[in-house]
């Protein structure tokens, strides 16, 4: 991790809540009349959740605009109209409501990302996505990937400031092992990063892009006004609307840090049920002895209990799992990190070498650090993986304050 961090440009001063709520980048850009807009052919990178108080798109307020050119738009995982499952995007075609263009740039990079945004006649890109907060969640990973074609295409980008559902303060979790770089993580941050997507642009673009590519990002960001840093999304004052299928909630963004890991293992994360991510499980355990062995072991901030559910997708479709609900019960004293390290070492315990998903790769991917695994295997609990990234994460909260705009 470098020890000293590029001084970022300066921005725009927040100011106070409009009407005891915050406001997002897209509702201050709507309100100054689009003027960083004006004279562009513009390209918004949006989806489902882009939109303001009143669940209105921001793709159709841009398109609705006399004075703003929408030329086109760019679906992540999931697509545009988010109707995709996870690890597909929608194909490109033309939308229907606007008849502009919508071209897929999921896991999109380098000389193909770039002719894509060649190819659509933009010249500016905008991005305007709700992030949830983890490393592993792959639309703060298609910023980054946009960040190096516009600095090599001298594109200019324009980044809305949206809430980090789960507060900017709390940091934790391990960084990145770059040599783990995928499109579940390309830099080293902390799993729970404690950032909002523009303060990520800024880090992305002093640390990352210019290093990458020789030169910054010709970028600019639209702050929101009233946010800070203690805020959980439930005290935004805005609405939330489900950024990808199994996000239904801003609990489950807070459950996701801890419980996505399981992604890596032969479990179930409760994908296809009402309760993602918030149910774990498997036929190969006994949910209840499960459940009891973590709440000894100590899930501060949870109530956990064993249930059974099936599956309406694959690869678990039809099959009765045994498993648990993590119930958080106390959000101020609840660590997602903390509790998925406690409920993948008693559920290692219990289920035994066939616990990890084929070699453990998915997994070290997004742990990003392949000590956890391996002392996984040799039995080890909570506390002692933590002290694996308790160095690394320092540095981390060193440096991401030079980026902070709250």
């Amino acid at each position: 991790m470098p020890a000293q961090a590029a001084t970022p440009q300066a921005v725009t001063p927040c100011q106070k809540p409009p009407a005891g709520r915050v406001k997002i980048g897209f509702e201050k850009l709507r309100d100054g009349g689009y003027a960083p807009l004006l004279g562009h052919k513009v390209g918004v990178i949006a989806n489902v959740a882009s939109v303001d108080i009143n669940l209105t798109s921001i793709v159709d307020c841009l398109h609705q605009a006399p004075s703003v050119q929408l030329q086109a738009i760019f679906g992540p995982e999931h697509g545009f109209r988010g109707s995709m499952r996870e690890g597909f995007s929608e194909p490109e075609m033309q939308d229907p409501d606007t008849g502009c263009m919508v071209y897929d740039i999921y896991t999109k990079t380098g000389d193909a990302l770039k002719n894509i945004l060649k190819k659509s006649g933009i010249t500016l890109l905008v991005f305007d996505i709700q992030d949830t907060g983890s490393r592993f969640y792959t639309y703060i990973w298609t910023l980054f990937d946009c960040m190096m074609a516009c600095a090599e295409l001298g594109l200019p980008l324009l980044v809305l400031d949206r809430p980090n559902p789960i507060s900017g303060l709390n940091v934790s979790g391990p960084v990145l092992d770059p040599r783990l770089a995928s499109f579940v993580g390309r830099a080293p941050i902390a799993l729970r990063h404690g950032m909002t997507v523009a303060e990520l642009a800024r880090l992305f673009n002093a640390m990352f892009v210019k290093k990458q590519t020789g030169r910054k990002a010709p970028l600019d960001i639209i702050p929101m006004d009233g946010w800070q840093r203690g805020m959980f999304f439930e005290d935004t004052g805005l609405t939330w609307c489900p950024p990808s299928p199994n996000m239904p909630t801003p609990l489950t963004a807070l459950v996701y840090p801890g419980t996505c890991l399981f992604e890596g293992t032969s479990f179930s994360v409760g994908r296809g049920t009402t309760m993602p991510f918030l149910y774990l499980g498997s036929a190969a355990v006994d949910g209840r002895v499960w459940a009891d062995a973590a709440t000894k072991a100590g899930c501060a901030g949870t109530a956990l209990r064993d249930v059974w559910f099936t599956s309406l997708v694959d690869p678990f479709k039809n099959t009765l799992l045994h498993g648990l609900h993590c119930a958080v019960t106390d959000r101020a004293s609840f660590d997602p990190i903390a509790t998925g390290m406690t409920l993948l070492s008693t559920g290692r315990h219990l289920a035994g070498p066939s616990f990890w998903r084929g070699t453990g790769k998915t997994f070290d991917q997004l742990s990003g650090n392949t000590q956890i695994r391996t002392l996984l295997d040799k039995g080890a609990e909570a506390p002692a993986l933590a002290a694996l990234w308790e160095k690394d994460l320092a540095s981390f909260r060193a440096l991401r304050q030079t980026f902070l705009l709250y």
